[in-house]
């Protein structure tokens, strides 16, 4: 049985680095910026276009995910639209790790999802983000407040559900367990939740 693990993840709390490192563990595709590449070649945008307009939203949106592209649509909605079809493409085909944009509320409806989201407290994200991005302290927590928000606005705008809620997953994670542990736990949620060895 193929099985899908979507990662929600605050800036700066590691959540790619156990995204990946938990895709290797298990053997399976890792999909965060590839998804891209997918969902150009199945929708006929360009890459351009689609990294540009990556986890942006503007004008209206009714809840309601459309079918087909619509003249009236903008690119930020087609580039989520193209992204949802290779999402659900992908899950279909097999089991992998995906990384945002809005993953989990595509496959709301596939029961071999789980759904995990990575937190950290600030003062931890802030060194992270000095250490990964070369960041100074200042710009690193401007910077996290700036990009959670940008992800909460992304999530809330095109899901039912509010980012960073518990109730919004089947797991939360601090991350300072540290990678290899929170990539266990989440290893080990997976394989009760869906009866799975994996």
């Amino acid at each position: 049985m193929s099985f899908v693990i979507t990662i929600g993840r605050q800036y700066g709390s590691g959540g790619r680095f156990i995204a990946r490192k938990l895709a290797e563990m298990l053997n399976v595709n890792f999909y965060d910026n590839e998804l891209l590449t997918t969902a150009a070649t199945q929708s006929g945008m360009s890459k351009t276009i689609l990294d540009n307009y990556d986890e942006k939203k503007d004008g209206f949106f009714s809840g309601v995910v459309p079918s087909t592209f619509g003249a009236d649509m903008s690119l930020s909605q087609k580039v989520f639209l193209a992204q949802f079809e290779a999402i659900k493409m992908i899950a279909d085909r097999e089991s992998c790790v995906i990384v945002g944009r809005c993953a989990d509320y595509v496959l709301r409806e596939n029961k071999n999802v789980v759904n995990v989201f990575i937190t950290a407290p600030i003062e931890d994200r802030v060194k992270r983000a000095v250490k990964y991005y070369n960041l100074d302290e200042k710009k690193a927590k401007e910077t996290i407040i700036k990009m959670d928000k940008k992800r909460a606005s992304y999530y809330n705008f095109y899901s039912d559900k509010k980012w960073g809620k518990a109730d919004s997953y089947n797991l939360t994670i601090d991350s300072n367990i540290g990678i290899d542990e929170a990539c266990e736990v989440i290893k080990s949620y997976v394989e009760k939740k869906l009866k799975l060895n994996i």
